[in-house]
């Protein structure tokens, strides 16, 4: 039996949850917005279908849920805890802080930062600062796998095993960043590529629509199963990653990318929401979270089919 305290249930809190109840553990959520309960069983409600065709644990529930009115009474008993309010760095440390005081040494308190080093966030904690590390996932929490690892200065290699295996618990992918850095990795690689797609709309290179289908049916498809590098290491046909840097390195001196983010101004504002309005073609968020949900239990049955061998990211693929 295993028991997660959540502790903020936004969009990523309430992912967590819905990960956790499908894999047969009990959740005790705290947020301070009242309607957060109501929330909350709504968006389990909705993510469950999802979850019970990737399969569910025999004593999987969404009974095992309950929320208390205080972060003394989440956090005492849990097995691990996940912090998931905004991201405000001293909000954080704040929070973080009355974790660490009240939860038994030992429990692992993740972060679902984003952005913030593992080190700033134990600065106010005094119990048992290491075990305060960054547990960063993606949206959708209940069916992406991965989640980024990160120690901060406090943090022993012993506890972030133990948050390997506990996440491991709950079907994640844990990746252990080498070292503390701002943005982690998934996060500063999409943020590349997210300003170099502003100014293809900024400059009138391309729409939102026409950026989106260049990642879908191109480069997309191919980092769904191998990722950037070992996508390069083919390009350079049976000689490999040097062929590839041999013939292709040059261009990286090319002034193909901007690198810096574009000014948001009012006029690239409204090229972007307009471009994903006329995407969205009157679907509701809601409607396109099935679409998206429903894609991502398929393609994970095809990912999983052609990586078998990965039960974590040490493995190779």
């Amino acid at each position: 039996m295993s028991r997660l305290a959540v502790i903020g249930t936004g969009v990523i809190g309430n992912g967590w949850i819905a990960r956790a109840l499908a894999h047969g553990w009990d959740v005790v959520a705290f947020d301070p917005d009242p309607k957060a309960p109501a929330r909350t069983r709504a968006f389990v409600d909705s993510a469950w279908s999802s979850l019970t065709q990737l399969g569910l644990a025999p004593n999987a529930s969404i009974d095992r849920l309950s929320f208390v009115t205080s972060i003394e009474e989440a956090v005492t008993g849990a097995d691990l805890i996940q912090e998931n309010v905004p991201e405000r760095l001293e909000l954080k440390q704040e929070i973080l802080a009355a974790i660490d005081a009240t939860a038994a040494p030992d429990v692992i308190i993740g972060s679902s930062t984003s952005g913030f080093k593992p080190t700033d966030l134990q600065q106010r904690c005094q119990r048992a600062p290491g075990r305060v590390m960054v547990a960063h996932p993606f949206n959708p929490v209940y069916l992406l796998p991965l989640v980024e690892l990160v120690g901060g200065e406090a943090t022993h290699a012993e506890q972030l095993s133990t948050a390997q295996a506990l996440y491991q618990a709950l079907a994640m992918r844990p990746l252990v960043v080498r070292r503390e850095i701002e943005g982690h990795i998934a996060d500063r690689l999409m943020e590349a590529l997210w300003r170099e797609a502003l100014h293809l709309v900024n400059d009138g290179v391309a729409t939102t629509e026409e950026i989106d289908a260049a990642v879908v049916y191109g480069c997309g498809l191919r980092w769904s199963l191998m990722g950037t590098f070992l996508t390069f290491h083919l390009a350079g046909g049976e000689p490999g990653m040097r062929h590839m840097l041999e013939q292709f390195g040059p261009a990286l001196k090319l002034p193909w990318t901007k690198l810096q983010a574009p000014e948001l101004t009012d006029e690239l504002i409204d090229k972007v929401v307009e471009g994903c309005e006329y995407q969205a073609a009157g679907r509701s968020v809601a409607t396109l979270d099935r679409r998206r949900d429903d894609f991502l239990v398929e393609l994970l049955a095809v990912v999983h089919k052609y990586w078998p061998e990965a039960e974590g990211l040490e493995g190779r693929i």
